[in-house]
C-alpha cells in the first residue's frame, strides 16, 4: 500500500510501497466516482510529476487539504497510489480494498454531481436543492463505491465545492432509503451476519464500467480473496466468488469446536450477571495499564486462589477492551473449564482463539486453509493437530495486515491437558510483536508460575496483592445480590441489612463464597432467612464441608452420593438423561434417527425431537476412558476377556456406535477411542478380543472418511469394501443391503496400505460410453480414475489445478471446468457429460492398466451397480 504526502516543495509525493511488518501511519482515504480515464490522475502521473494539468487534480488537492485539516499527514487515493501497469499490484489491491477503507482514519466522499449553491448565481446554500442532488448522486449507483460506504467506521461527504454536507450518521436515515441497506450495517455491525442473498441484493442495481467489477466490488463484503481474471465475464466471477465462499464457511464450521462468545455469555449469566463494579478497580490498576500502554509489556498474568473473581474480571476486561479498540484492532478470548471436555486441552484453546480472530477478520483463514484444503476436518482432531494449529496461529500472528491483536485466556490451571505446549506457546507468541498482547488467569500455581518467567515481557497481577481492590468489589457484590434477595423474597429492611452485613464480614475476600451463601438463600422466605444465614461458616473449605455433611444426613445420602461419584469421575457436564442412561446397547441400533436412504449426507441430517441419542451422547464418547479408568483399579479385568461385555457390545452394536458418533459428528473420537482400546487390551490374555478390536481400528481408519459424510454407508460400501477375511465384515455381513448382489472380493492388506478413501460418484453424472469418476487411495495420494468397458483405468494426463492431493473441491472445480487434455500416442480419448449432453471433462488415458487399478476392478464396479448404473458396455 502506497500513500500520498506534501512534499518540502508543496507538491504530492508518494510514499513507498508498504509491505510485510511495514507499520503503515494513519491515513485519510478518498472514495469518489471515477471521470473520464484520460482526466483522472495516474500513478504514472505522481512519478513523472505531470498531476497538475489534469482535471482530476482537484480531487487529489481537496483530500490533501482536508486531511491535512484533520491531522493527518498521509491519504490514499485509488486512481494514482496503484501502479495498475503491474497485474500482481493491481490483484493485491483489489483483494486489500475493503481492509484499506476499513483501516482509514477518514474517508472523505467527494460528490462532483452535488452543489451547495444554488444555479441562479447568488451563492446562497439552499439545503432543499443540494439535498434532492444528493439522493439522485451518481455515487450511490457505482459498483465500488458500495464497500467504501460500509467498510470505514467515519465517512464524510462533500460538495464539488468542498462543502462538508454530513456524515454516514447523520444521512443515516436518507442512505437507508436510498441503498436500502439496514442500517445496522451502516453502524459496523459485522457483514458476516447478513445472508448472502442480502448482500448480493445491495449490489444488484450498482453498475461497473467492466461486468467483472461488479462481483470483484464484492470481496471484502464476503470477505474472500480471488484472483482478478478481466475477461471471464460475470457469471463465471459469480461462480468463484460463491465457491470460495462456500470453502471459506464450511472450513470455518469445521474449525469451530466452542463459541468462546457464548462461553462467556453462560458464565456471566450463571454468576448472575457481570457488574462493572467487580472490575471497574482494574482498568486504574499500574500492571494493567502498563500492559496496555508500554510496547516492550506483551503479556499480562493474572493470578489470585478459587473463588476471587479472576473469571469475571477478565469477562469484564473483555468487555471494555471491545468498547475501546479501534475497528481495526482485534480481540480474541478463551475459557477454559476442567470440567468441559470440548474446552479443556491446549488444542481447544488454539481452536477457539483462531476462530474468534477468523470470524472477525475472514481473510485470516488463508493461514488455514493452506492445509485444510489438503486435510479437511481431521486438521483440527487428529494427534498433529497440535502442531499444525500452533504453525497456523503463529503465521496468522506473523500476517502483514493485523493491526493490535488482544488474546485472553482465561484459568490455565483448567486446561487438563498440554498445558505446559499451552504456555510454552504463549510466551512464544508473545515476543512476535509488540503489536500482539496477551491476558492469563490462573491460580497461584508453581508450575504456572516457572513457565511464564520464561520471557522478560510479562506483568504480574496479583489479586492477593490488591486486596483492598478485590474487597470493594466483593461489598459491591454482596450489595447487589442482597438487593436482589430482598426483591425476590420481600425481605424486610432489618433483615436486608442484617444479611448484608453478614455477608461483608465473612466473605474473606471471595465472590465464590457469597454467591454460594445467596444461592442457598433463594428459596428461603425472608423469616427464616436470618436464621438460615448463621448457619453458614465463613470461608470456602467449611461452607464445602458443611454442605457435605447436610448430604450425608438427608433421607436421599445415597442417591444423592451415587450422582457426586459420577460427576466427580465424568469427562464433561452431563445432562439428567444422560445420568439416567447405562446401557448403550438398549438404545443404539441401525438407522437410529430413521433417516433410511444411505446415501444421506451428514448435512442433510436434522435431529428428531425428542433426539434418541440424547441419552447416550456421553456413554458413546467417553465409555472406553470410563472402562481404562477403571481397569487401572483393577474392577474391569473381566470386561476385557474374550466373550467379555466390551467383546460382546462390539460384536453386537459396534456398527450401530459408530453409526451414532457420526450422526453425533464425533466420528473421530471413536477412532482415538478404539487405537486406546487396542493399546490396552492384551493379545496373549484376550487374542479373540484383541483381533476384533485390531480389525474394528483397521475398519475404521479405512472406512472413516465415508461414513463421516454419510452415516448409513457404515452398513454399505464401508462393509462391502472391507476385506473379505475381515471380523468386522463377516460379523456384520447381513447388514449389508440385499440391493448389492455382486459384493467384491477384497484381498487383505498390511496396515499400513489400509489407507482411507473416498467414492464419488454424484447423481449428476451419467455413463457416456461407459465413463464414470472413482476417487480411490493410490500411495498415500488420491487418484482420478475412470471407469471403461468394466475396467478401471488410471486418468494419468487429467491435468486437476493446485495440486496433486486431490481433495473434494478440486475435483468438483475439475469436473465443473473445461480442461485442455494432455495428448498422447497411445491412449484412449474418454468425455463425461452431464444428463443434458453438456460436456464437462475430457482426457486421456493409458491403454494398459498398472497392478493396482487391476485389483481394483471389483469394488469399484459393485459401487456404481449399487448406484444404479450399468458396467456392461
Amino acid at each position: 500500500m502506497r500513500l500520498l504526502q506534501y512534499s518540502e516543495t508543496g507538491r504530492f509525493t508518494l510514499t513507498k510501497d508498504f509491505i510485510g511488518d511495514d507499520r503503515i501511519p494513519p491515513y485519510a482515504i478518498l472514495s469518489h466516482t471515477w471521470g473520464p480515464d484520460n482526466e483522472e490522475i495516474t500513478f504514472e502521473d505522481i512519478v513523472n510529476g505531470t498531476s497538475e494539468i489534469k482535471p482530476g487534480y482537484e480531487k487529489i488537492r481537496f483530500c490533501g487539504e482536508q486531511a491535512r485539516q484533520d491531522g493527518l499527514l498521509y491519504f490514499w487515493i485509488d486512481t494514482c497510489c496503484i501502479n495498475k501497469s503491474n497485474d500482481a499490484e493491481l490483484s493485491r489491491s483489489i483483494n486489500s480494498m475493503f481492509r484499506w477503507y476499513r483501516n482509514a482514519k477518514r474517508c472523505y466522499v467527494y460528490l462532483s454531481d452535488v452543489s451547495r449553491c444554488s444555479v441562479g448565481g447568488h451563492h446562497k446554500c439552499t439545503p432543499r436543492l443540494w439535498e434532492l442532488d444528493f439522493r439522485k448522486s451518481r455515487w450511490f449507483t457505482r459498483g465500488w463505491t458500495l464497500q467504501e460506504l460500509l467498510a470505514p467506521a467515519s465517512v464524510e461527504f462533500f460538495s464539488r465545492e468542498h462543502k462538508r454536507l454530513g456524515d454516514k450518521i447523520s444521512f443515516m436515515t436518507q442512505i437507508c432509503e436510498i441503498t436500502n441497506i439496514p442500517h445496522i450495517a451502516l453502524q459496523g455491525y459485522p457483514l458476516s451476519q447478513f445472508s448472502v442473498e442480502e448482500r448480493l441484493r445491495w449490489i444488484q442495481h450498482r453498475q461497473t464500467k467492466l461486468e467483472e467489477d461488479k462481483v470483484y466490488s464484492l470481496l471484502g463484503i464476503f470477505d474472500v480473496y480471488i484472483l482478478p481474471i478481466y475477461g471471464e465475464g460475470l457469471a463465471s466471477a459469480h461462480a468463484r466468488l460463491l465457491d470460495e465462499f462456500h470453502k471459506m464457511q464450511k472450513c470455518i464450521k469445521d474449525l469451530r469446536l466452542s463459541d468462546p462468545r457464548d462461553d462467556k455469555k453462560r458464565i456471566e449469566d450463571t454468576k448472575g450477571g457481570l457488574l462493572e463494579d467487580l472490575y471497574n478497580w482494574i482498568l486504574e490498576n499500574s500492571e494493567f495499564r502498563q500492559w496496555r500502554n508500554d510496547q516492550e509489556s506483551s503479556l499480562l498474568w493474572i493470578k489470585g486462589d478459587p473463588g476471587k473473581g479472576k473469571t469475571m474480571l477478565l469477562c469484564g476486561v473483555i468487555n471494555e477492551l471491545e468498547k475501546s479498540k479501534a475497528k481495526s484492532i482485534l480481540l480474541s478470548y478463551f475459557f477454559c473449564q476442567a470440567t468441559d471436555s470440548r474446552i479443556n486441552y491446549a488444542t481447544a484453546v488454539l481452536r477457539g482463539l483462531i476462530y474468534l480472530l477468523v470470524d472477525q477478520q475472514p481473510s485470516l483463514i488463508s493461514h488455514i486453509r493452506t492445509k485444510y484444503d489438503q486435510a479437511g476436518k481431521t486438521l483440527f482432531e487428529d494427534a498433529n493437530a497440535w502442531v499444525a494449529l500452533s504453525e497456523i496461529f503463529t503465521n496468522i500472528l506473523q500476517d502483514p495486515s493485523l493491526d493490535y491483536v488482544y488474546l485472553i485466556v482465561d484459568a490455565l490451571d483448567e486446561c487438563v491437558a498440554d498445558l505446559p505446549k499451552l504456555m510454552k506457546f504463549i510466551v512464544q507468541t508473545s515476543s512476535i510483536s509488540p503489536r500482539i498482547k496477551w491476558i492469563v488467569s490462573s491460580r497461584n500455581w508453581p508450575n504456572i508460575e516457572k513457565a511464564l518467567n520464561t520471557t522478560i515481557q510479562k506483568l504480574r497481577l496479583c489479586l492477593g496483592l490488591n486486596e483492598k481492590s478485590v474487597s470493594a468489589a466483593v461489598a459491591a457484590f454482596i450489595q447487589f445480590k442482597v438487593k436482589w434477595l430482598a426483591t425476590r423474597n420481600k425481605y424486610r429492611n432489618d433483615t436486608q441489612e442484617a444479611i448484608q452485613q453478614h455477608l461483608t464480614l465473612n466473605a474473606n475476600g471471595t465472590f465464590l463464597w457469597v454467591a454460594l451463601v445467596c444461592q442457598e438463600l433463594s428459596n428461603i422466605p425472608g423469616w427464616k432467612a436470618r436464621q438460615k444465614l448463621i448457619s453458614f461458616p465463613p470461608g470456602l473449605n467449611t461452607l464445602y464441608k458443611r454442605m457435605l455433611d447436610q448430604i450425608m444426613d438427608s433421607e436421599d445420602s445415597e442417591l444423592c452420593k451415587s450422582i457426586l461419584a459420577v460427576v466427580s469421575v465424568v469427562y464433561r457436564p452431563i445432562m439428567l438423561d444422560e445420568l439416567m442412561t447405562f446401557a448403550m446397547s438398549r438404545i443404539l441400533r441401525r438407522d437410529v434417527y430413521n433417516l433410511r436412504a444411505p446415501g444421506i449426507s451428514i448435512d442433510q441430517v436434522k435431529q428428531p425431537n425428542p433426539d434418541p441419542l440424547a441419552a447416550v451422547r456421553y456413554s458413546c464418547l467417553y465409555w472406553i476412558d470410563h472402562l481404562l479408568d477403571s481397569n487401572t483399579r483393577g474392577n474391569s479385568n473381566d470386561d476385557l476377556k474374550d466373550s467379555g461385555s466390551v467383546h460382546k457390545f462390539l460384536c453386537q452394536s459396534f456398527l450401530y456406535w459408530f453409526e451414532a458418533l457420526s450422526l453425533m459428528r464425533s466420528l473421530a473420537n471413536g477412532v482415538v477411542m478404539i487405537i486406546k482400546l487396542e493399546d490396552w487390551v492384551q493379545a496373549n490374555e484376550s487374542p479373540n478380543l484383541y483381533a476384533f478390536v485390531h480389525d474394528t481400528k483397521r475398519f475404521a481408519l479405512y472406512s472413516r472418511s465415508v461414513i463421516e459424510q454419510t452415516p448409513l454407508q457404515a452398513y454399505c460400501s464401508a462393509l462391502v469394501f472391507a476385506p473379505e477375511k475381515s471380523i468386522v465384515r463377516t460379523t456384520f455381513e447381513k447388514c449389508i443391503p440385499p440391493w448389492i448382489q455382486q459384493k467384491p472380493t477384497v484381498v487383505s492388506q498390511s496396515d499400513d496400505q489400509m489407507l482411507p478413501h473416498t467414492l464419488i460418484i454424484s447423481n449428476d453424472w451419467v455413463v457416456d460410453e461407459g465413463v464414470n469418476i472413482l476417487w480411490l487411495p493410490s500411495n498415500y495420494r488420491t487418484t482420478v480414475f475412470a471407469i471403461r468397458r468394466g475396467f478401471v483405468v488410471l486418468a494419468q494426463s487429467l491435468k486437476l489445478p493446485l495440486s496433486t492431493n486431490f481433495t473434494y473441491d478440486q475435483i468438483n472445480y475439475a469436473l465443473t471446468h473445461r480442461l485442455t487434455p494432455q495428448k498422447q500416442k497411445t491412449g484412449r480419448h474418454v468425455v463425461l457429460n452431464t444428463p443434458q449432453r453438456k460436456r464437462l471433462i475430457e482426457w486421456v488415458t493409458a491403454s494398459r492398466e498398472n497392478r493396482e487399478t487391476q485389483c481394483m476392478r471389483d469394488r469399484c464396479i459393485a459401487v456404481i451397480e449399487a448406484k444404479g448404473y450399468s458396467t456392461k458396455y
